[in-house]
């Protein structure tokens, strides 16, 4: 089933359960997101692609250079293992990894998780490559896709029992859009593709026609 299907039938489902009372401050968010014109700021096909080091879950550093000098890099910029929508995706990228392998590719997911939450996310969705801590989505602001959560919109997250200060080790509430991003061994970028609504994501399908 196509990736944006899967996302679609959570939508409904939430859609099905919860009054649009209670959705209201998240439809109020991504609508004011749009608004801001993040999506036109982020990095394009052609650009270079901002290097990074990030600690993986064990703490153990890995860095954007010694990636490319094994291949191409895909990279996925998820909010949170809180997040349905993220963890939809990952797992369908786990199901291609075979053919990404294949490709010559590398893939790693960023989250500004801190490491333990990442790893449970690993192990909760046995996920066969790396996911990398962004603290502060410092990274995510290089690539143009961060922001900072409003106010009203973290109430909503707090009375839902979504604790993200807590998931992610500070209090800035700095989150990504989700994000596809693939990179060619020279540091430029191939495919980019990021939206403020986070219910709508790139089809994995499209970045490996890009590799």
């Amino acid at each position: 089933m196509p990736l944006q299907d899967q996302l679609d039938a959570i939508t409904t489902k939430t859609r099905a359960l919860v009054q649009a009372d209670r959705l209201a401050p998240s439809e109020r968010a991504v609508a004011e997101l749009f608004a801001t014109g993040i999506e036109d700021r982020i990095l394009k096909p052609g650009d270079t692609a901002p290097e990074f080091t990030l600690p993986d879950t064990s703490g153990k550093p890995v860095r954007s250079s010694d990636l490319l000098a094994l291949g191409p890099l895909v990279i996925n910029f998820f909010r949170g293992r809180w997040c349905p929508y993220c963890m939809t995706e990952l797992e369908l990228w786990r199901d291609l990894h075979t053919r990404l392998r294949a490709a010559h590719a590398l893939f790693v997911a960023i989250s500004p998780q801190l490491q333990r939450q990442n790893d449970f996310t690993v192990q909760q969705h046995a996920l066969p490559f790396p996911v990398l801590t962004d603290a502060g989505c410092n990274l995510a602001e290089k690539f143009g896709i961060a922001y900072t959560v409003p106010d009203y919109h973290r109430a909503y997250y707090r009375s839902i029992l979504i604790n993200i200060p807590f998931v992610n080790g500070n209090e800035d509430w700095r989150l990504p859009l989700p994000a596809v991003f693939v990179i060619g061994q020279d540091n430029r970028i191939r495919f980019a593709e990021a939206y403020a609504d986070f219910r709508v994501r790139p089809e994995p399908t499209e970045a490996l026609d890009a590799l």
